[in-house]
Order: structure tokens, then C-alpha cells, then sequence
């Protein structure tokens, strides 16, 4: 899949034609999904290369950093799913002051004509753009018509009755229904990072953990979980993970994922783990004394086990 970036200048339109869709496709839930199953249909049809518009950092997160919901994927991630669904190219516009203040007109002109090309595109059915939100669905079909590109708009995907989004799979999360998060996306509820050095503390206490990198400060769930491991000899292990400040060690910390794999010895530092996120065993919570942290890190593993024994 080809990644590009920025905006291309007025009076200049892309030589290329694409079919396109627009979506920040956060977590890449099973909306999202069939959204990007329409495009590649319809770009197999016109015999146009598929591509997926998307912005960073995510809108909200510009305008009200402080109010904006947690990060269900990185860019990273995001990307590694978008090309795991056979997508030809995933554009990238920097969400900026600039990029805010393309009023629906101009943004038609500058993304959608001049950088990708737009012969055919798909939105969501509640899909807004520009400045202020100002533009929607019947401003495309306009500017189609007169601009040579068919707009269609995807209706709502449910899941057991109810919306797929990325709010409803961050609502689970919080609550730690692990299970209804799954159904949402798919697949099981992931993070991904390097490997990094950590205060060794796990390793002191008989209990040796992969220190995975966060790419952002506010995951969308926390407490201690079942897990599995991903990018180690070609197959998944199994483990127990807790993703949390840690207060029994620090007063303030920022949040930590790290992942105790059961039955593995190596070294692990640099490489980079997907852990998926299967069962919630507990909250975090802060313990009088390192003795009473490793019996219940302890009852942690037996009730992991338990659950992988069962499964």
C-alpha cells in the first residue's frame, strides 16, 4: 500500500483518478470495514486504484486536545489494518489551522480534486467537512455533478441491534467487556510498540514483563488482563497483561502496558508486540506492600490460565 501525504496546489489536479473514502477509521471497527469492502468493490468495478483519506492528529483532538476521546490505534496501526484490507494507497492530511480553515468549496477543489484525483467516493451517512462542519452530503452530489465524480453514502453498520463506532467500542473497553469490544471490531482488541526498557522491577520480583511503548497517554481501558502475544516465533502466547500507573510503585505514573508471557525467556527489547486483549480479570489497584502485589500477581496468572484452559 502506498502512503502519501500533505496537499497538492490549486489549478494542478492529480493525474491519477481514485476511488476514495474519508474517515478518521479509529480502532477500524466493522464499520469501518465495510466501508473499505464497498470501496474496493466499486475500484475493482471502474478499474480505479482504491484510497483512504484520513487525518492526523484525529479532529477533536486539535480542537479540544483535553475533551478529545482516547485513541482506539495509532497512525501506525491504523495503517498496518488499512493495508491488511488490500487498499491501494491511505492518504494523510495533517489536521492543522490551515487544513481547519478549507471551507467545503476548497476542500473539494484542494483534497479531493487537486491531491487525490476523486472519480468516485464513499462517505458515511452522517459525514460533514470543511470549516466548521459547514459541508455534507448534498454539496458533494453537487460538486460531482459539475466536477465529474458519483458520491454514495454507506448506511449505518449494527452490531446485536446497536451502531458501530468508535464510541461504542471505546464504551466497552471502559467497561471491560472485552467480548462486546471484539464483536464491535472483528477481531480482538490490540496494542502495539516496542519493546522498551523498563525500571526491571517484574524481573525482581519473579515476574519478567515486556515494557510495550504507548504512542498515547490516554489508553481507552486499563486494569489487568488475559492476553495474547503477537510477533514472536510466528505464533501467539499467551500471557496476563496489565495496562495501568501502577500504584503500588509510583505515586504518579503515567500509564504502562507490560506483558507477562508465560513459559518464555529471551530477550525482547526493540522488537515490536502486538498484544490482544481477550479477558479483563480485574481493576488496578494499589497494594500496602510488594508481598501482597506478588500474591495477587500470582492468583493474576493461575486466573489467566484458568481462562485460556477453558477457552
Amino acid at each position: 500500500m502506498r502512503i502519501s501525504h500533505g496537499l497538492f496546489p490549486t489549478g494542478n489536479p492529480a493525474s491519477i483518478p481514485h476511488a476514495v473514502t474519508i474517515g478518521n477509521f479509529d480502532g477500524l471497527h466493522r464499520g469501518h470495514q465495510a466501508m473499505l469492502a464497498r470501496l474496493k468493490q466499486e475500484s475493482a468495478k471502474r478499474n480505479l486504484p482504491s484510497c483512504v483519506l484520513t487525518f492526523e492528529p484525529h479532529p477533536r483532538e486539535f480542537f479540544s486536545p483535553a475533551q478529545a476521546p482516547a485513541r482506539l490505534s495509532s497512525l501506525r496501526e491504523k495503517s498496518e489494518l488499512i493495508a491488511a484490507s488490500g487498499i491501494d494507497r491511505l492518504h494523510v492530511c495533517r489536521f492543522n489551522q490551515s487544513f481547519s480553515s478549507l471551507d467545503p468549496a476548497e476542500f473539494i477543489e484542494r483534497v479531493l480534486i487537486n491531491t487525490l484525483g476523486t472519480k468516485w467516493l464513499l462517505v458515511g451517512d452522517d459525514f460533514r467537512f470543511g470549516a466548521k462542519r459547514a459541508g455534507d452530503f448534498s454539496q458533494l452530489q453537487e460538486a460531482g455533478s459539475s466536477l465529474g465524480f458519483n458520491v454514495e453514502s454507506l448506511p449505518t453498520v449494527n452490531v446485536e441491534n446497536k451502531r458501530a463506532s468508535s464510541t461504542a467500542v471505546r464504551e466497552a473497553l471502559a467497561d471491560g467487556d472485552m467480548q462486546h469490544a471484539g464483536e464491535l471490531l472483528g477481531r480482538p482488541y490490540s496494542i502495539s510498540g516496542h519493546v522498551m526498557h523498563g525500571d526491571k522491577l517484574g524481573r525482581q520480583i519473579g515476574f519478567p514483563t515486556a515494557n510495550i511503548q504507548l504512542q498515547h497517554n490516554r489508553p481507552p481501558l486499563s486494569g489487568i488482563f488475559a492476553v495474547e502475544v503477537h510477533g514472536l516465533d510466528g505464533t501467539p502466547l499467551q500471557g496476563v497483561a496489565s495496562l495501568g500507573t501502577r500504584p503500588t510503585v509510583h505515586a504518579n505514573g503515567r500509564p504502562t502496558l507490560e506483558a507477562f508471557i508465560f513459559d518464555f525467556s529471551g530477550d525482547l527489547y526493540g522488537q515490536r508486540l502486538r498484544v490482544d486483549f481477550l479477558k479483563k480479570l480485574r481493576d488496578e489497584e494499589k497494594y500496602p506492600d510488594l508481598e501482597t502485589l506478588i500474591a495477587q500477581i500470582n492468583r493474576d496468572v493461575d486466573n489467566a490460565r484458568a481462562y485460556f484452559a477453558s477457552r
